[in-house]
């Protein structure tokens, strides 16, 4: 059934038929891209344009979203704009900085309160509104803004609202445009895909979109763009590799691509062998392995920054890429790099023209860039999230044990792996750990700040920051949720909250303060095989439990802080998610923890554990 859908929707995108379509303006927000993923499952064809698009060149467009960005709408930097495309008569939806700038361009009050919205937070509606149809109030929203709309435009009303007097949503009293300043678009807010549904229906596109479209329109771009070349692609036996692979061998046949499993030094316990013996079960004779392990730990060392080690291992897969091309005496010129590269990927590294970047993915080093801009790259689902990508594997028959792998990037354990130089100069600390417990209203909080830092997305800007640290808590996940959402909203030099953990679960009574202190520590292959014992030990709990499926992502980051200054600590982070772009950590049982916690702590130079509390936003899914 596939193979007919595929042949017939080849023909049709041979044809090149004029489509109508949703058009999506890019502020540079993480989730543009994700307003148009979420009208496309809908069945809505939906396009991606500039903002400063001249109106006469959108052709058959019959709605109009305004994303989110990074910046704010009365910066000098904030992104160029064709105030004109709202005099198109079509429905009109701003979401977040479109919220903001709408709301400004028909004459409304915008300022920073002092005060943003990051993460969950629940929606009052006020008023009836096309949008509300299908929606029950209140509703979980997910907000991540620094700005607010303060004074209601002329012909506006407010729809609702998250505090009393907030304008969150407005409607316009004459004409179908909405602005809303949460983001429907993602999955945590629990209404948004109906919202978004009621809103492309006022729009009436008859154009329609679905994964198999995709399959068919990306073997035909695949053909187009490689030619009579082949391609090498790196196969590191997650989803998203293993997927593009599939596509690739698909559209050019088994002759014209090759797969080459790297060991880079940086996989996860036995992984290496486990990913070769997937690959030879589903029949792939042109894949084999290397170990390049050493000059990826060279790569590396002596590094601390996060973004500069992302960037060196991005830069010897490229060099591998060129050794293995020697190797088998093969002319670089007819070999193409093919990548597994997801559009969250591309947005996190800044890959829109108003995008801020929040960390650059090995996908996206400068090599990289290099080589896209000569024609040498093919990237079959860079336009796919997660979730996405998953559908595709099934429609390609890959079995769900690959299918439903645990996300796992190019870098690895690298970039779990935080590294310091022993620098104990943390000026900023003393005075978040105070902002924190003023937070808390409470001066006997158990709170502190960590002597490290991690990588968060607020506002769409990329952040760095030292996280809290919590002790001796109520064991209740709504309580931690509320107090981690209180903290990185009040806070803004926090963007992470992570729960102190011992055998029992939390730290003695008797602990007054929880300080750590730094040492000098890299990415060595004896602190990468500690980590390697510790997520098995983690994802083996989770195998136990039956939790595979349930938990997206679990993330285990090793810390060079403890509390004589000699060991490490080790990080849990399980999230739950479906397209990367938002995530909520995950609710283990606590016995569960405790057992794990146990185990943990067992191993040799693993001096705490600690359990990350925070959402994405403001928190991203991994520290570096």
């Amino acid at each position: 059934m596939l193979i007919e859908t595929t042949h017939f929707i080849l023909d049709l995108a041979r044809t090149q038929m004029p489509r109508d379509f949703i058009i999506v303006l890019d502020f540079g927000s993480q989730y543009a891209h994700l307003i148009a993923k979420r009208l496309r499952h809908l069945g809505f064809y939906t396009e991606i344009h500039a903002p400063a698009t001249d109106r006469t060149a959108l052709g058959n467009v019959r709605g109009l979203v305004l994303s989110g960005g990074p910046a704010s709408v009365f910066a000098e930097e904030a992104p160029a704009f064709n105030p004109d495309l709202l005099n198109l008569d079509v429905p009109i939806l701003g979401l977040c900085y479109g919220h903001q700038l709408v709301a400004r361009e028909f004459g409304g009050v915008i300022e920073n309160t002092g005060t943003g919205e990051f993460g969950k937070t629940r929606l009052h509606a006020v008023a009836e509104s096309p949008l509300w149809e299908g929606v029950t109030f209140p509703s979980q929203v997910w907000m991540s803004h620094q700005d607010s709309v303060t004074e209601c435009p002329p012909e506006f009303q407010a729809i609702a609202e998250t505090t009393p007097g907030q304008l969150t949503a407005l409607q316009h009293q004459q004409r179908p445009v909405f602005t809303l300043q949460f983001h429907p678009e993602v999955t945590d807010s629990e209404g948004g895909t109906t919202m978004l549904g009621n809103f492309a229906r006022l729009c009436k596109v008859r154009s329609r979109w679905s994964m198999e479209t995709f399959i068919a329109e990306t073997t035909l771009r695949i053909q187009e763009e490689v030619g009579d070349r082949k391609v090498l692609m790196f196969l590191s036996g997650g989803v998203d590799s293993s997927v593009a692979f599939a596509l690739l061998v698909k559209a050019l046949g088994t002759e014209r691509v090759h797969g080459l499993c790297i060991d880079n030094g940086f996989m996860r316990k036995h992984e290496s062998e486990q990913i070769m013996a997937c690959y030879r079960k589903l029949g792939y004779t042109n894949v084999e392995a290397r170990d390049y392990s050493a000059t990826f730990l060279t790569a590396v060392s002596g590094m601390t920054d996060p973004q500069a080690k992302r960037a060196a291992v991005g830069a010897a897969f490229i060099q591998m890429h060129d050794r293995f091309l020697q190797e088998l005496d093969l002319r670089p010129e007819e070999w193409m790099l093919g990548q597994g590269t997801l559009y969250p990927d591309i947005i996190e590294s800044g890959g829109t023209e108003h995008a801020n970047v929040i960390k650059s993915h090995h996908n996206r080093v400068q090599e990289v860039v290099d080589l896209m801009a000569s024609g040498q790259v093919v990237e079959p689902l860079k336009d796919l999230y997660k979730d996405e990508v998953r559908q595709v594997g099934k429609l390609l028959d890959l079995p769900e044990t690959l299918v439903w792998r645990h996300p796992f990037p190019g870098p690895g354990l690298s970039i779990n792996v935080l590294c310091t130089n022993g620098n104990k100069d943390f000026p900023e600390q003393t005075a978040t750990a105070k902002a924190v417990r003023t937070c808390l209203n409470d001066p006997e909080a158990r709170a502190n700040v960590l002597p490290v830092r991690s990588v968060g997305v607020q506002g769409d800007q990329r952040t760095y920051t030292p996280p809290a640290v919590l002790w001796n808590t109520p064991r209740d996940w709504d309580w931690l949720e509320d107090t981690s959402i209180r903290i990185t909203n009040t806070v803004r030099s926090v963007n992470r909250v992570v729960l102190a953990l011992d055998r029992q679960g939390g730290l003695a009574p008797e602990v007054q303060a929880l300080d750590f202190l730094i040492r000098e520590a890299y990415c060595t292959k004896d602190r990468l095989d500690l980590l390697r014992d510790a997520d098995a030990l983690a994802t083996q709990a989770l195998e136990r439990n039956g939790l595979m499926r349930e938990i997206f992502q679990l993330l285990v980051i090793l810390l060079p802080i403890s509390r004589n200054g000699k060991g490490d600590s080790v990080v849990l982070r399980p999230v739950v998610s479906e397209d990367v772009m938002t995530a909520q950590f995950a609710r283990l049982d606590w016995n569960l923890l405790d057992s794990l916690t146990t185990e943990l702590l067992e191993l040799p130079g693993v001096d705490t554990v600690f359990y990350d509390v925070s959402h994405k936003p403001p928190a991203t899914f991994g520290w570096e």
